[in-house]
């Protein structure tokens, strides 16, 4: 379970589950690099954390919906880091409305960060990864697989997603790489401020929750953390719901 000395890309690193992420890999010893676009402060907050857990921080603005920012991006990780074992692909974003009121605009603006940013980045991560091997790891909701309110844009795109999670799997397995998914139930975010019945949404997930709290960024970070290591070394294509229960209740 030793990953000491290897380097992570996460993207959307800067606040909830994407800061998790990193600071978890951090304490096991992983110098990450942070991925954010619009939040500087916090991801300086985040690298500052990274670093008293005595393990290199490297901070990229980029968006990721954007094959010229992510280019810019591992570029800059080739200079310093050298290499790249972890990749993550958590940033997101979308447009919540009623399906018949979605534009070309917002569903494209919506595939493009969260299901399409996965493709490109894997494209440029694996040659890094090399002979060694690596894993993917790609951050879905349960929106993929339920209707869930004004949420057809992102809940499709996180279909999309996983699906291009097993694809990439079969690909990538012969060069060493896993690629994984992880599926985080209702977590208490900056996200769901965007929701106009939140409160509504937290209280119900409480209570319907068998393990009966709410999923944080942290369970969602030691799920990531155990993909990446050799105990989930035969786990290839796969989907992780991390939820406490909350999506097998009828």
């Amino acid at each position: 379970m030793d990953l000491r000395g290897k380097y992570a890309l996460v993207t959307g690193a800067s606040r909830g589950i994407g800061r998790a992420i990193a600071l978890k890999l951090a304490e096991e010893g992983v110098n990450v690099a942070i991925n954010y676009l619009r939040s500087q402060t916090p991801a300086m907050e985040t690298a500052r954390e990274i670093e008293k857990r005595g393990v290199r921080a490297l901070l990229i603005r980029g968006n990721v919906a954007d094959r010229g920012h992510i280019d810019c991006i591992f570029e800059k990780i080739s200079t310093d880091f050298g290499r790249l074992d972890i990749l993550v692909s958590n940033a997101a974003s979308g447009v919540l409305k009623p399906a018949l009121e979605l534009t070309d605009r917002h569903w494209h603006w919506t595939m493009d960060i969260n299901a399409g940013a996965l493709l490109a980045l894997a494209q440029k991560a694996v040659p890094l990864m090399g002979d060694r091997g690596g894993r993917v790891i790609a951050v879905s909701s349960l929106g993929a697989v339920r209707a869930i309110p004004d949420y057809a844009a992102v809940g499709a795109s996180k279909a999309a997603l996983e699906s291009l999670v097993r694809h990439l799997a079969v690909e990538l397995a012969p060069k060493r790489v896993n690629v994984n998914a992880v599926s985080a139930g209702v977590v208490e975010t900056d996200a769901l401020k965007h929701f106009p019945n939140r409160d509504l949404i937290l209280e119900n997930s409480r209570q319907r929750t068998p393990a009966g709290r709410l999923t944080t960024p942290e369970d969602v970070a030691r799920v990531v953390y155990f993909l990446c290591t050799s105990l989930a070394d035969m786990i290839h294509g796969q989907t992780l719901v991390v939820d406490g229960g909350y999506s097998i209740v009828a």
